[in-house]
């Protein structure tokens, strides 16, 4: 498997440390460097190739956000902070995940899951879904929405549905989240077949798919 080079950028050395412990249980994540600001990071960057950076946003002298228009389009970002009213923020200069301190090593696993999945979607628009003895070969863009029922879910195309044996966690993590969305315990949608919001209601054209309290405000930031 392919390293994952990264650094971690956090002006606290509490906060850097934890990261740092985390990246070491993953064989897949190697630690280039961990930086007290922006400016020591761009330095660690010029040495040595970064896929992925786990950016502090409020920092001194130079906030994370604004650093990561500085960064190369190339290099993924995982913003941390311990305040939750960045994340619009953080989504709009299109983050790969966004984690809310303190990070816990479930929450740090689906974040750095997503860059390993997008590292393999980028070179791919398609996906290869079981259904019993079948497989079907699906476009991620022809995918609208993605229902949960226990054991079981039910991907929802234009055409036809398909019922697949695995569970909707393990599909939010290996899903781009560039293109696909948590919004209830039962439901990822496609946010481009996303048409509407009424009341706490998603509108996938004539489709209803109800949002969960927890989602709402993600929700109406990332979409609307």
């Amino acid at each position: 498997m392919t390293s994952i080079n990264c650094i971690v950028v956090d002006d606290e050395e509490l906060a850097r440390s934890l990261l740092v412990s985390y990246i070491s249980k993953l064989d897949f994540l190697h630690l280039v460097g961990e930086a007290e600001n922006p400016l020591e990071a761009l330095q660690l960057m010029k040495e040595h190739s970064v896929d992925l950076l786990f950016l502090d946003i409020q920092m001194p002298e130079i906030k994370g956000t604004d650093f990561a228009k500085m960064v190369n389009a190339n290099t993924k970002i995982i913003f941390t902070t311990a305040y939750s009213q960045y994340a619009l923020e953080g989504y709009e200069l299109n983050a790969v995940d966004y984690l809310l301190k303190p990070i816990t090593f479930e929450r740090f696993v689906t974040a750095v899951n997503k860059v390993k999945t997008n590292n393999t979607v980028e070179k791919s628009n398609s996906f290869t879904i079981k259904s019993g003895y079948d497989l079907h070969k699906v476009k991620f863009e022809d995918v609208q929405y993605i229902v949960s029922d226990s054991e079981y879910v039910t991907f929802h195309l234009a055409n036809k549905k398909i019922v697949s044996n695995q569970r909707l966690k393990t599909l939010e993590q290996e899903l781009p989240s560039s293109l696909f969305m948590r919004v209830h315990r039962s439901y990822i949608i496609n946010r481009n077949s996303v048409t509407g919001l009424k009341g706490r209601d998603l509108l996938l054209s004539d489709v209803i798919i109800p949002v969960s309290d927890s989602y709402y405000d993600l929700v109406k930031e990332e979409l609307f």
